[in-house]
């Protein structure tokens, strides 16, 4: 194994998570974690109730609470177990006697979360895009809500199929239940009006920091309708009250991505710029690929088409082999689309830098004209 890794070895890393991470934090991080500095001991060995995580987990929360401008009746705490632990809770939390959890399906991530609430039969689809194959998003008109819902449940952006609500959802959602929005995957891309959400989550290996942990923003009125039934760990509200620590958390996820908010402030220092910042980003990737539509097959519909996970499809499974295998060799990395639906991929998360986008744009014109393409 190479002893001497550095900077040149990188490749632009197109991974849909765990994903790219900011250098300079990979690079303080490394600095660190033989000795944090103040404590004396690693972060992976630093009690979770010592001053110094405590001091950690407190300007990570007053972080996201500034960046995303959340109201003090909403509180923000880390959990384990990845989304998939949150689309099991919520029916246990949240739906009553009596009531429902409704879904927005429009991906793979969206269906995930429906069929956990249909294994206790507390869930209810009020729309679905899996007759298009999940290519677009609904309009307000094009569902209706029943009084025994919960909560209205939607995934702003679908990794798998590249499917973004164009908008702050909670603008297409008026007169709906109390909504709870899975922002895996465009978390901290974007402005958010939390006031309009009961309650937002992502998991933090897109855009936050390592794969580990779920971030969860919840209005305390929302969280204190669980019901008192509920498992421990599972009762969400039981990691909002006190110091966060229901349990011990995922003190390192959490210092990287503290880390990661401090990038984001000095970098960019609000989500209005990062957000142009990404559309940048996509946008150099979508012309590229637009360039040549009988050749690239977008799967998204225009509309809707993500900033965060920009999916395309080739002609022919062996052209698309070839392109994956040239792109490697070329330094962009992990493009393969999910193994569900194949393809390609390109996740362009807030730490991709617009070299990467540059890059990837650049091997897509010149790819088109090689023989490589044509002998496909």
């Amino acid at each position: 194994m190479n002893q001497n890794t550095n900077h040149q070895d990188r490749v632009f890393n197109f991974s849909a998570g765990p994903s790219v991470l900011p250098v300079s934090v990979l690079e303080q991080v490394s600095r660190e974690m033989l000795c944090l500095p103040g404590a004396g001991v690693s972060i992976l060995e630093l009690g979770h109730r010592t001053p110094p995580f405590k001091k950690i987990l407190s300007d990570t929360v007053s972080r996201l609470r500034a960046i995303l401008n959340v109201p003090a009746e909403y509180d923000i705490f880390f959990v384990q177990g990845g989304g998939r632990l949150i689309f099991s809770v919520m029916p246990m939390n949240f739906c009553l006697p009596g009531t429902v959890g409704e879904y927005l399906v429009t991906g793979s991530w969206g269906d995930c979360a429906y069929q956990e609430a249909l294994r206790s039969g507390q869930g209810r689809l009020v729309w679905s895009g899996q007759e298009s194959g999940y290519s677009t998003v609904p309009s307000r008109d094009q569902w209706t809500s029943g009084r025994d819902a919960a909560y209205l449940h939607c995934t702003s952006n679908e990794t798998i199929e590249g499917v973004q609500f164009p908008t702050d959802v909670d603008s297409l959602l008026e007169n709906a239940p109390p909504l709870v929005c899975d922002m895996s995957s465009d978390f901290l891309s974007r402005p958010v009006d939390v006031s309009r959400y009961a309650m937002i989550y992502a998991c933090i290996q897109k855009n936050l920091g390592p794969a580990g942990a779920t971030v969860v923003i919840a209005k305390r009125e929302f969280l204190e309708r669980a019901s008192e039934k509920v498992p421990g760990y599972c009762r969400l509200l039981n990691h909002a009250e006190g110091d966060l620590m229901y349990n011990t958390p995922p003190t390192f996820c959490i210092y990287v991505a503290n880390l990661v908010l401090r990038w984001l402030e000095e970098t960019f220092g609000d989500l209005a710029t990062i957000e142009q910042f990404n559309e940048l980003k996509s946008g150099l990737v979508y012309e590229a690929l637009l360039r040549r539509p009988e050749l690239f097959r977008l799967h998204a519909h225009e509309v809707c088409r993500s900033k965060m996970n920009v999916t395309f499809r080739l002609p022919t499974p062996e052209l698309e082999k070839r392109f994956l295998q040239e792109s490697e060799a070329n330094g962009l990395a992990f493009l393969a689309g999910h193994r569900s639906v194949g393809g390609m991929r390109a996740s362009l998360y807030n730490a991709m830098p617009i070299a990467g986008a540059e890059a990837l744009a650049k091997f897509i014109t010149k790819w088109v004209a090689s023989p490589l393409a044509a002998g496909g």
